[in-house]
């Protein structure tokens, strides 16, 4: 089942997305949120003539860095093992949906995208065993990690680096067939389309991972309260690039699509 947040004539609303042919998707409204069992309401409409908007609105963001070995060597210029994987947060005011512009600030002068797979949580949970972790997962989406690499080595931790409005794009939904994907052998590939001109930036696999989704889970609850909604990331491989104004960045998971935002001045 895939849950989506959308913009309608009538006002914003949780939908299922059905369909297989992506020209004939259609929306049909829920009652509530995608964390409960979902109640139809009757009202549907065309994918395109609704808007999709992030298909959550977590308390927090939880992500992991350094989580890619490919990833620590091109950015930090170190080993994974002298730099072993890190949480950091991201706020809930950095969360905006596919579509929606990034946008950068004047005093951002290197900013990156990060594109990774995003866990969202379906149940409140703490000091979940790793084996244990699909029991809190309600699905998985696509998250954009963007990142100001100068305020992030200037500053020496992350919160300003990465927590800028718009520097989280989450969507296109949430994909609840958890057990069809293989966290073992996932493709995830980022196209930045540059004056005109697209070309695959990151082209890497889930199997290159060093924390793998369990630990990561585990890892966060001993620590953290985390509630229905709110989204890890899992890291990022390597292949980021700096962005500019005018550019588009289009991240895309095997299975869940595709999460595409323009790039504009803040």
């Amino acid at each position: 089942m895939r849950f989506a947040r959308i913009a309608t004539p009538e006002g914003l609303t949780f939908a299922v997305i059905e369909g297989e042919n992506d020209s004939a998707l259609v929306a049909r409204q829920i009652a509530g949120t995608p964390y409960t069992e979902p109640e139809f309401t009757g009202k549907q409409w065309p994918l395109s003539d609704v808007r999709l908007l992030a298909p959550t609105l977590p308390s927090k963001v939880v992500a992991i860095g350094r989580n890619y070995a490919d990833h620590v060597a091109e950015v930090f210029q170190k080993s994974a093992e002298s730099l072993p994987p890190t949480l950091f947060l991201k706020p809930p005011t950095s969360v905006t949906g596919p579509f929606a512009p990034i946008k950068i600030p004047d005093f951002a002068t290197k900013v990156e995208f990060e594109g990774e797979l995003a866990v969202v949580i379906g149940t409140p949970c703490k000091n979940v065993k790793a084996e244990n972790w699909r029991s809190v997962v309600r699905g998985f989406t696509i998250v954009n990690d963007v990142s100001s690499r100068d305020l992030q080595f200037a500053d020496g931790q992350w919160a300003r680096a990465k927590g800028i409005d718009t520097f989280c794009p989450l969507g296109p939904w949430i994909e609840t067939d958890i057990d069809s994907f293989d966290l073992d052998n996932l493709a995830i590939k980022a196209h930045l389309t540059h004056d005109g001109v697209t070309a695959t930036k990151q082209d890497s696999n889930s199997n290159q991972m060093i924390m793998k989704l369990g630990e990561i889970i585990e890892f966060i609850t001993a620590s953290m309260t985390l509630l229905p909604g709110d989204v890890i990331c899992t890291g990022s491989p390597a292949g980021t690039e700096a962005m500019v104004p005018g550019d588009r960045i289009a991240v895309e998971i095997e299975g869940l699509g595709v999460l595409e935002n323009p790039i504009e001045w803040a």
